[in-house]
């Protein structure tokens, strides 16, 4: 959008400078032409002896309070323009940053030096800021990377099965249709999840009054037949913990975690779901037997595509954005994730949420 030329602020700044010098000299000549020439006569009888009334005072005052003037006004807008210049001197390095930033260049940063005042808060301001979006960047195009991988994985397999199928006509088509069964419902996951994840990093939800306690009963229920099937136990228990959030995120967020602990633990081993109430917050807790994890490798679970162990990729442990989903949620809801390793082998996930000032 274009917009016509207009003054700098730095010209603006030295004309408000000699403005208000002017009216304070215009104000201080008014108070010498008020409280002392009023008191000198026009007519002094002085007997024969020259002694300047107020006309002859008025006549040397004048001319030397006009040039007075005119001198204070060279000296505002001289000293205006140079006070104006040292004072927006940050600015320029804030816009020079700013400038850097719109062509694609985030890693420059202003690093004010200096007491505390506005402009260094608003370089600090600026640096966190691009210092922000420097990191969003990166793991956007590493998640863009990483999904365009994943994404192709089935569509590579689903390629070969049909290229097959062309080479031998006469090949059975149940095992082929069971493929490309398979290779689509993981295609179709994978984007369900990618959608999910948009959708908590943009915050598209409405808040409700949400009881974690019984999201974390519904999605155990949910999962029970896939805990069964590897002979793991179940158990849940807590206190009421209500929160303001998505029902449906935060049931996304409970049952991503309850999977994880059964998907990535041993046959015959346990999962424990708590939920508890604080005063400020709610705490929601999964916690799973299962291998011993290197602490190295559970500060990176939260990555999208990142898997507990190598054999995720040939078991039905999901498509990788199990925990990322998780992190997303969490975040969206202004909340805090945190990842450890179980003493004995396993993993602790806990996550805590503000709770609902309106449910006590």
């Amino acid at each position: 959008m274009s917009r016509p030329p207009g003054m700098s602020v730095r010209l603006k700044l030295t004309l408000s400078y000699a403005g208000f010098l002017m009216v304070a000299g215009v104000l201080l000549l008014a108070v010498v032409w008020v409280f002392l020439l009023r008191y000198v006569p026009d007519v002094i009888d002085a007997g024969g002896m020259f002694v300047p009334n107020r006309s002859d005072l008025q006549r040397a005052f004048v001319p030397k309070a006009a040039a007075a003037l005119v001198l204070l006004l060279a000296f505002g807008l001289a000293g205006g323009w140079v006070l104006a210049g040292a004072m927006l001197a940050p600015l320029d390095r804030i816009t020079h940053a700013t400038r850097q930033a719109a062509g694609g260049s985030l890693s420059h940063r202003i690093l004010m030096e200096g007491p505390t005042d506005e402009f260094r808060e608003l370089a600090d301001a600026f640096d966190t800021m691009l210092a922000r979006l420097e990191a969003q960047v990166a793991e956007q195009q590493r998640f863009a990377a990483n999904a365009s991988h994943e994404l192709r994985t089935p569509l590579a397999i689903t390629q070969t099965l049909l290229d097959v199928a062309r080479r031998d006509p006469g090949r059975g088509t149940a095992e082929l249709v069971e493929q490309l069964h398979a290779v689509n419902a993981r295609a179709i996951d994978l984007t369900e999840a990618l959608l999910l994840l948009s959708r908590s990093d943009q915050r598209a939800f409405t808040r409700e009054r949400v009881d974690l306690s019984l999201a974390a009963e519904e999605a155990t229920e949910t999962l029970l037949p896939l805990a069964e099937e590897r002979a793991i136990t179940l158990e849940t228990t807590g206190d009421v913990a209500a929160v303001l959030g998505s029902h449906a995120l935060l049931l996304q967020l409970t049952t991503n975690l309850v999977h994880n602990a059964i998907v990535h633990n041993d046959r015959g081993g346990r999962v424990w779901v708590t939920t508890a109430a604080g005063r400020d917050d709610v705490e929601l807790r999964v916690e799973n037997t299962g291998a011993v994890l290197a602490p190295s490798l559970v500060a990176t679970l939260t990555e999208p595509f990142q898997r507990g162990n190598r054999r995720a990729r040939s078991d039905d442990s999901g498509v990788g954005l199990g925990l990322a989903i998780v992190a997303s949620i969490v975040r969206a809801h202004d909340g805090t994730l945190a990842l450890a390793v179980r003493e004995g082998g396993g993993l602790v996930v806990t996550v805590r949420l503000r709770a609902d000032s309106a449910a006590g």
